[in-house]
């Protein structure tokens, strides 16, 4: 396994990060210890969750996710061996029965905080995000900015300022966002330095073969102000696995069972994988190697987060670990994404 830093840290993180979003939904308490169990042996030491976790988001999992983390930190006893990673769900997710109040404030976030505490059955979180920010953004499978009517107020700098105080008590170590653009990552960055508060260290936002969108803003954003990107569905839900290629049935795929994952199921998803996989197959590499080693490569990314439903897709993705992509590689992959650029949004 290789290793980097949470940037401007010097906390250590593997350069793939084990999801967990599965956990409570397709994958059991069982499930989900087996595979941090086995994430850790292969030198894992990041892992990812959620509060609205298990997805797709419902009122009787949500919070599952972490619970199930909770009783394997509990029973194994290897709080210090992880980088512990979680998020607070925003106003922009449309879940109620999180929390009466959805906005990001001191009660809000402080309770949010404590709950996630509690059912991760730790003392502290080393990494928390803002999952989506509160204001109008784009949502998934949007291209260009909508413009619309909204309550928000730029809150930022009483956002940080809680953050602040919740460092200070120990209860959180860094903090960063999630789903996030290039003007409201400045936007946190300018607070930070303006008020002398905690600047962000992440951004955790879709990136992949199929959705390089986040290269045309925040990729700048990020080199220049040492802001690392948690690259998550990097396989986009699973379409570059390669299984969809077969045309055989896919019952169990996350985009057969979520149809609201439709952004991943389109001809231009079809056309840009099937060349993906040509270029994979004539240089000997299966089309999961060539799409994660080429995330792994970009020097903006800081971890890769890898969700699977068994321990054989789990160990499939971790052993991609040790490809290399040569430049050659590289040239054929731009000019599919010319051909068919950011298929999925």
């Amino acid at each position: 396994m290789n290793y980097t830093v949470l940037p401007g840290t010097d906390v250590k993180i593997s350069t793939i990060c084990l999801g967990t979003m599965t956990f409570g939904q397709q994958n059991s308490e069982a499930d989900g210890h087996a595979q941090i169990d086995f994430a850790l042996d292969k030198g894992i030491n990041f892992i990812d969750t959620a509060e609205m976790y298990a997805v797709p988001a419902r009122e009787k999992t949500y919070g599952s996710t972490e619970e199930i983390i909770g009783t394997w930190l509990k029973k194994s006893g290897r709080r210090n061996e992880i980088v512990l990673a979680t998020k607070i769900a925003g106003p922009n997710r449309g879940l109620p029965y999180i929390r009466e109040d959805l906005q990001f404030n001191d009660t809000t976030i402080r309770l949010s905080v404590e709950k996630s505490l509690k059912r991760l059955q730790t003392n502290y979180i080393d990494l928390y995000q803002f999952h989506w920010p509160e204001r109008n953004v784009n949502f998934f499978g949007q291209r260009g900015f909508k413009v619309k009517d909204e309550a928000w107020e730029d809150n930022i700098q009483q956002v940080l300022e809680t953050i602040q105080a919740l460092i200070n008590e120990g209860k959180i170590k860094h903090f960063g966002l999630s789903n996030e653009t290039p003007w409201g990552l400045m936007r946190f960055l300018e607070e930070s330095r303006k008020h002398n508060l905690p600047k962000i260290v992440t951004t955790q936002n879709p990136y992949s073969l199929l959705n390089r969108s986040f290269e045309v803003g925040l990729a700048e954003v990020c080199h220049r102000e040492n802001v690392g990107l948690l690259a998550y569905s990097p396989l986009a839900f699973g379409v570059l696995s390669g299984k969809f290629l077969t045309g055989e049935p896919q019952p169990n795929a996350r985009i057969t069972l979520f149809s609201n994952f439709s952004r991943y199921n389109s001809e231009n998803t079809r056309k840009a994988s099937a060349l993906y996989n040509e270029i994979a197959k004539d240089n000997g590499l299966t089309l999961t190697e060539m799409s994660l080693a080429f995330i792994r490569q970009q020097q903006f990314v800081s971890s890769t987060i890898i969700g699977a439903t068994t321990l054989q897709q789990l160990e499939e993705n971790i052993n991609t670990t040790k490809v290399t992509l040569s430049d050659e590689i590289l040239l054929e992959i731009e000019k599919v994404q010319s051909l068919i650029p950011d298929p999925a949004p």
